[in-house]
């Protein structure tokens, strides 16, 4: 990374235009092009290439489990919805869809919820665009990691720079944005995301600490492992984490609960439920939000 690090993103103002044609510039610009029914996001970032959102085909059946994180969404390859829970997903977002009025979708919730894979289910099925905070960031910093921007300018650096993007996203329509952990912590990120829809997804806390050390914790700023088992050094720092936020946590408009959800289709266990399932209650949890 160089030296010289802006204490912000500078972000232009993000355009929309059938043909538009992005440009290089030491500020991040936004150009979006549309082809047919495919929509392809394009970020500029200080001396970087094009930012991508993920998107991809939906594949039927996957399980979201406790030893990973942030899995590929699954995508329809044929473009058609295969299996029953494809299908209600299918119809669900078609019934809210009206109400929604083309407004943002924001997900929040602990480290390792799994809310980049819920957010691209989500956008796929709405026909929304999706994007990570975490990554842009990552990107405005030259594709320096989010724990190496947390070691070399500390976590102030990286919420300013939180609080930039979102801000900025927040003046998009149709997107379904997946937040870092933290990002709840300043009542200035909830002005921002309060212009569209947030929901919380609510994992237990012994679920997210099998699933982070199950794949470590190099990639958590906010996790450093003391002497003694992972499991209980990640479980009591996740624990702490928690009182700290948990507060916060309650001013998304919309809460998807994994207890609630395993409850509802008979399952023991929260890791046997998938993130399709996970998506259809966010659907029905948005509907009724909205309906209120």
């Amino acid at each position: 990374m160089e030296a010289k690090v802006s204490q912000s993103l500078r972000l232009t103002t993000w355009i929309s235009s059938d043909n538009a044609v992005p440009t290089v510039s030491n500020s991040m610009r936004l150009c979006t092009r549309f082809e047919k029914k495919k929509r392809l996001n394009m970020l500029k970032c200080n001396h970087l290439g094009t930012i991508k959102p993920a998107i991809g085909h939906r594949q039927a059946g996957l399980k979201a489990s406790c030893t990973s994180q942030n899995s590929p969404a699954s995508l329809v390859e044929s473009g058609t919805f295969t299996s029953e829970e494809d299908l209600v997903l299918k119809k669900k977002s078609k019934e809210i869809e009206p109400y929604l009025n083309g407004r943002c979708i924001y997900l929040v919730g602990m480290m390792g919820s799994g809310k980049t894979t819920i957010g691209q289910i989500l956008s796929e099925v709405l026909d929304y665009s999706f994007f990570d905070s975490d990554k842009l960031i990552e990107q405005a910093a030259g594709g320096t990691a989010v724990a190496d921007i947390f070691r070399l300018h500390g976590e102030s650096f990286f919420r300013d720079n939180e609080t930039e993007v979102l801000h900025k996203l927040s003046l998009m329509r149709r997107l379904v944005i997946s937040t870092g952990g933290g990002a709840v912590v300043r009542p200035i990120n909830w002005k921002y995301m309060h212009k569209g829809i947030s929901i919380f997804i609510d994992v237990p806390l012994d679920a997210l600490a099998q699933r982070i050390t199950a794949i470590g914790t190099a990639s958590r700023p906010l996790l450093h492992h003391g002497s003694g088992d992972a499991y209980v050094q990640t479980f009591k720092r996740l624990s702490m984490l928690w009182e700290e936020r948990s507060e916060a946590y309650t001013n998304a408009r919309v809460r998807v609960s994994l207890e609630r959800i395993a409850a509802k289709l008979g399952q023991a266990d929260v890791c046997s439920v998938t993130p399709t399932q996970i998506a259809i209650e966010a659907l029905v949890q948005i509907e009724e939000h909205l309906k209120e």
